[in-house]
């Protein structure tokens, strides 16, 4: 490091000189020819039926159900419509809850555990049928995704994990020891792991657009750098004032996730707002990618801090994301870390460049679930835990459904025990010795594995 100089200016340095395109941008890559405009609206109007706070998924979801129920329904939204994780996210579609039916189970019983997990099964073949009801051109896929093991260990635990999904709920998947691997990707540095044929993909910016076009074509009113900025209940009402003026509704929805505020404290305490990082390549040959990605799935790894990638829509960019800090950063600094995290997989793209670096908050709950349900009068869903492409728009719309009085907005999910703890307001203090730990684990995990294959090599 040179005199005078700090680690993001060298790291800014590395960005500029060694993995800079001509066309290199901090704007996601999903926004490169898909940015939503600001909005569609004229003054805010003093009341509404409904007022959705957030247009990302889940609050388009939620308001073109509104909307299309009759509502009189207005969108308030911070800056530009779905300048969030909406439309930074990595474009994975799974089936969507994270805990296990055994781990649910000991939590709610059998019955409410087996509901739960199947609601997140059915998310995902909702929002392939959702995405052809509403001909929405999103470049929708069912890809499947290929869950890596970085050491052999994890390789069984994952294979039996499958097998017992497999029994229980009927998830299909299949394992892929180490040794088959390359008809998945073309690296080493995995020791197998297991396919989930029917999970998905699509463009995040597409599908974004497509709903704002559906909720607004319904009636939905946009009104966007317009951050509400208090929110007081008032017998059955609700008024929020906001930098346009004061608005009063029956009905309040919070589609805030990531980006969730002190707007309600009650629901600040409840999701832990983390940065998740990404790159896209340079476009690279079609036989590259061919090469790579010979199926063209989807990939993650079962590092506990998480890398998730694959190709990109149109088969010609890698797509690249995960964790590269304890604490947040930004671009500058995350891009080339994460390059080097493609480099140790995939060692030839250690010349290909960057064209796109970004970041997005994504919100975690403590137990693991995303939340929905209606706490002092207001509605929310939020809260998933890193797969906010299926299960926002799913929750979204079974809460608009059920803010109209829909049976179909009723899910397993709603009104769950929404777990905090002491001390925390919102702010994630905790989180940089958790990511600091977690990424020791990993390390240790995958030098234990190096000694395992080589006892003579020396733990990195």
């Amino acid at each position: 490091m040179r005199g005078g100089e700090s680690g993001a200016e060298v790291a800014r340095d590395r960005w500029e000189n060694d993995l800079l395109s001509p066309d290199v941008t901090t704007t996601p890559y999903w926004l490169r020819e898909h940015e939503a405009p600001d909005d569609n609206a004229g003054p805010l109007p003093k009341t509404a039926d409904v007022i959705v706070i957030g247009s990302g998924y889940t609050g388009l979801s939620a308001a073109l159900q509104t909307a299309r129920g009759g509502k009189t329904t207005v969108i308030l939204e911070t800056g530009r419509p779905g300048e969030g994780c909406s439309t930074r996210n990595g474009a994975h579609i799974s089936t969507s809850v994270k805990p296990s039916l055994e781990t649910l189970a000991k939590r709610y019983g059998p019955e409410r555990a087996s509901a739960i997990r199947a609601e997140g099964r059915r998310s995902l073949d909702w929002i392939e049928d959702f995405v052809r009801a509403e001909e929405l051109d999103c470049d929708f896929r069912r890809s499947g995704r290929f869950h890596a093991a970085h050491s052999p260990r994890m390789y069984e635990r994952i294979a039996r994990s499958a097998e017992r999904a497999r029994h229980d709920e009927g998830i299909a998947s299949f394992a892929v020891p180490r040794s088959e691997q390359r008809a998945e990707i073309d690296t080493d540095f995995y020791h197998g792991g297991v396919v989930y044929p029917h999970f998905a993909t699509l463009h995040p910016g597409k599908f974004h657009r497509g709903l704002l076009r559906r909720a607004i074509e319904a009636g939905a009113d946009l009104h966007s750098h317009c951050a509400a900025r208090t929110v007081r209940r008032d017998g059955d009402y609700t008024n929020i004032d906001t930098r346009k003026g004061v608005i009063r509704a029956r009905d309040v929805i919070i589609a805030t996730n990531g980006y969730t505020t002190d707007l309600i404290p009650w629901l600040q305490r409840r999701v832990i707002p983390i940065g998740s990082y990404m790159i896209a390549t340079e476009p690279l040959a079609l036989d590259v990618m061919d090469r790579l990605f010979p199926s063209r799935r989807l990939v993650t790894d079962t590092r506990r801090v998480v890398f998730y990638y694959g190709p990109s829509p149109d088969g010609r960019r890698i797509v690249f994301g995960g964790r590269v800090s304890s604490g947040e950063t930004d671009p500058a600094i995350s891009g080339p870390r994460l390059h080097a995290e493609l480099t140790k997989i995939f060692p030839d793209m250690g010349k290909v460049a960057i064209d796109h670096s970004w970041m997005g908050f994504v919100a975690y709950s403590f137990d693991e679930l995303a939340h929905t349900g209606t706490h002092d009068g207001i509605h929310y869903a939020l809260g998933y835990c890193g797969s906010g492409v299926g299960m926002a728009s799913y929750l979204g719309t079974r809460l608009g459904q059920r803010v109209i009085g829909q049976k179909e907005g009723q899910t397993a999910f709603d009104n769950l025990p929404f777990p905090t703890r002491p001390f925390y307001a919102g702010t994630p203090w905790f989180l940089s010795a958790a990511v600091a730990w977690f990424r020791w684990c990993d390390r240790a995990e995958s030098s234990f594995a190096t000694w395992q294959g080589n006892p003579n090599a020396k733990a990195s």
